[in-house]
């Protein structure tokens, strides 16, 4: 039986240890070890519990393009059979399944819950991404709008070469807009003006959505043939799937089965060196609350970020110039605060039914450059079971992008929490008095991203398909902005790799490769 070693218990380590423990030609060879750094199951997926209440960090929708990822979630927590608490309250329809479980009387359920993301900018609501509707125009007021139609035309004429997201952005959406919806927040996001930044973090979030195809997609729907057997345009998806109790519930719900299969998962381990010899990881020397040592293992698989990774390889050392790169890459840091407040001083003027009426946002994106907050997100919209008393209380997140050691991320928490409820209060969401409770949560190399030494990534990825044994997955272990399903599907191809099913490791890094918006659909009408 060879022993498997995984690095990190976010969604690609756990993903390869189920496969590799519950594929039905794979099961009894393979001995399975877990490091995980934290005492937390998910990695950034993970939910957080406080007061009652649960937090997502980041928002995590339950959405893919790829089947055999959608089957694997719901073969865990089975799709809903009977209402959800806000729904039957409020005598909203969804989809149903049958025979599915009901979420008032269990607790193994996914959700389907209505898609509802917008942006908040000049204290009005657009849309996310920006639509081309009245209420759109009616928002920018009549002379915006004429100087960003000028805008986008004059993008269409002038191409510029997509060197940077800077570029990209203006290419699809004229400077107007850009400056508008894209510039300030991406800012925030990254720590980075756009001008810094590789295009292809924007190949992979927007493509595919520009002004022109926009408009498309609304005279499609307006005047379009209903028997047209074509494709139509990708437009957003309009529903997605949510454990009842967050992300974190999938997860610590696969580790249970994981550690059920015989799977051990060692929470407190840290990895800090990898060792090679003759070309392959013959260890990982770790420190834990036991002390410091080495597991040996025959194969291993690494979620752990590659900066880390490259810069703690030992004995057949990487070359000079793959440690320059791995040192260079960059990440961006994230910070949650979470305020449970009596009300939102914002009024639901759409016709979604929500409890207390709040507004039915799962994130809003806030785009106003005089405050320092990314998203919010509204947990009571997400699942009515995340909040405590969903009917009397709104539970929301505050999310911020920072740097590890800078000064917001030292904030104290009592600063930071004062801090973001100021914020919001100066945007007209909350009053500083409406605040009951309030939690925060620090999460290091949320994002991996795409400047400095990032152009020169295929350097260290070719040095890492050298090492025979070893599999980089997940969004820290690729150095990739993943989406939660493109991170199981890296463990999925590497399992394939590890049991010979596929031959070449080069396919573990093309998941996520393709050059469309994450959070699309294409329909194809029968």
């Amino acid at each position: 039986m060879k022993r498997v070693i995984i690095i990190g218990a976010g969604p690609a380590g756990l993903t390869a240890a189920y496969e590799l423990l519950h594929r039905e030609e794979l099961v009894g060879k393979y001995e399975i070890i877990m490091l995980e750094e934290s005492e937390d199951i998910g990695g950034i997926s993970k939910t957080v519990r406080y007061n009652g209440n649960r937090m997502d960090i980041g928002g995590h929708r339950f959405f893919s393009k790829d089947e055999e990822v959608m089957n694997w979630w719901s073969s865990f927590m089975p799709l809903q059979g009977s209402p959800a608490f806000d729904d039957k309250k409020l005598g909203r329809e969804k989809p149903l399944a049958e025979n599915g479980p009901d979420p008032e009387k269990e607790d193994r359920v996914m959700l389907v819950r209505t898609r509802v993301s917008r942006i908040y900018y000049l204290k009005k609501f657009f849309d996310y991404p920006i639509s081309m509707k009245l209420q759109t125009f009616k928002n920018m007021g009549l002379k915006r709008t004429v100087v960003a139609g000028f805008s986008y035309l004059k993008s269409c004429i002038f191409k510029k070469e997509e060197s940077s997201l800077e570029n990209f952005y203006i290419n699809h959406f004229g400077k107007t807009l850009y400056g508008m919806f894209f510039e300030g927040y991406t800012e925030k996001l990254w720590g980075r003006h756009p001008s810094e930044i590789d295009s292809s973090w924007g190949a992979q979030r927007v493509k595919g959505l520009s002004v022109f195809g926009l408009i498309k997609d609304m005279f499609r729907k307006a005047f379009g043939n209903k028997d047209d057997n074509s494709k139509v345009e990708t437009s957003l998806i309009e529903q997605f799937w949510y454990p009842k109790f967050g992300p974190g519930q999938l997860w610590e719900t696969c580790a249970e089965d994981i550690e059920k299969a015989g799977g051990k998962i060692l929470k407190g381990f840290s990895v800090k060196e990898v060792i090679i010899k003759d070309g392959k990881v013959t260890g990982v020397k770790c420190t834990s609350p036991k002390g410091e040592g080495v597991i040996e293992g025959d194969v291993f698989i690494s979620s752990m970020p590659v900066k880390d990774l490259v810069c703690g390889i030992r004995g057949e050392v990487p070359p000079a110039e793959v440690v320059e790169v791995a040192k260079g890459l960059p990440y961006r840091d994230f910070v949650t605060v979470g305020l449970l407040v009596n009300k939102l001083n914002l009024e639901n003027e759409t016709d979604i039914k929500t409890l207390g009426n709040i507004v039915p946002d799962c994130w809003i994106y806030v785009q106003e450059t005089e405050v320092k907050l990314g998203r919010i997100q509204i947990f009571n919209n997400w699942s009515p079971y995340m909040v405590k008393d969903p009917e009397n209380t709104v539970w929301i997140g505050l999310e911020y992008f920072c740097n590890e050691g800078d000064n917001f991320w030292n904030m104290s928490d009592e600063e930071c929490i004062r801090f973001a409820a100021r914020e919001l209060a100066s945007m007209g969401v909350i009053r500083t008095t409406d605040v009951l409770d309030a939690h925060r949560e620090k999460i290091k190399k949320a994002y991996p991203a795409y400047f400095d030494t990032y152009d020169r990534m295929g350097e260290v990825v070719s040095y890492l398909n050298t090492v025979e044994n070893l599999y980089c997955v997940g969004r820290n272990g690729q150095h990739r902005y993943n989406n939660m399903d493109h991170s199981m599907a890296t463990a999925m191809r590497a399992v394939d790799c590890i049991s010979g099913k596929l031959s070449d490791k080069k396919i573990i890094w093309e998941v996520n490769t393709e050059k469309e918006y994450h959070e699309t659909k294409t329909d194809n009408k029968q």
